[in-house]
């Protein structure tokens, strides 16, 4: 089958993106762009990145803007998704969805009408065990938005290692977050994977924090070879 993935450089959407590799093509990256900091289906912090990740990977980005407003941003999604299908002729498209029903019920129906099947690999996977599979099979991942109490300004640019994880789950278990951010608690971006053929450098990110909300902005990144020393 040829894949598409909806592909924002998050954890979710890599996680989901290698599952699906396993046993099919991923031909294409479909990344929207919101121009809405709080856009209600799409990732925001470090998307700007997405163009850098294709490339370590070396599969085709196909990349959309959208103004993020709710409802219509699902109807510049379609439009991409339908674009894709006509120029790579994908008979699938990949999500990284977990447990938001907002936005798997929506992706659902954009597939069902463009006659897609629709592919959930992560689709209500227990949170700490995800957090724990990419540190096994060898993500790189780092914490690039936290947007709830008490996760704050120290948590920016953190690693996902198992120390970060046991955090996590002690949050999760004190003040009940989602310790994967289901909740919209934290975003996260991808800088090496199992299929990534080069990994990303950061060179300079600065970080912005203010009323329990903060982002890690990545102002400079470069690509490395794979034997390169790991950037934290």
């Amino acid at each position: 089958m040829k894949l598409g993935v909806l592909f924002s450089g998050g954890k979710d959407s890599c996680l989901a993106m290698h599952k699906a590799m396993q046993k099919n093509e991923v031909v294409c990256l479909i990344s929207m762009i919101s121009l809405n900091p709080e856009s209600y289906m799409f990732h925001v912090p470090n998307i700007h990145l997405v163009e850098m990740q294709a490339k370590a990977i070396g599969i085709p980005l196909v990349k959309v803007k959208t103004a993020g407003e709710k409802e219509k941003e699902l109807e510049d999604l379609k439009k991409a998704i339908e674009c894709v299908k006509k120029i790579y002729g994908i008979t699938g498209l990949v999500t990284g969805a977990v447990c938001s029903e907002y936005q798997a019920s929506r992706i659902q129906k954009i597939c069902d009408d463009l006659g897609l099947q629709c592919i959930n690999p992560l689709w209500q996977m227990n949170q700490i065990e995800l957090l724990n599979e990419l540190v096994i099979i060898g993500f790189n991942v780092i914490i690039s938005g936290v947007f709830a109490y008490p996760l704050d300004e120290k948590w920016l640019g953190k690693q996902i290692n198992p120390a970060t994880i046991r955090e996590l789950k002690e949050l999760q278990e004190k003040m009940k977050i989602n310790p994967a951010g289901e909740g919209g608690e934290i975003e996260t971006t991808v800088l090496d994977a199992p299929f990534f053929k080069q990994k990303i450098k950061i060179i300079h990110a600065e970080t912005e924090y203010k009323n329990h909300a903060g982002v890690y902005l990545i102002k400079q990144a470069e690509l490395v070879d794979k034997s390169a020393t790991k950037s934290e």
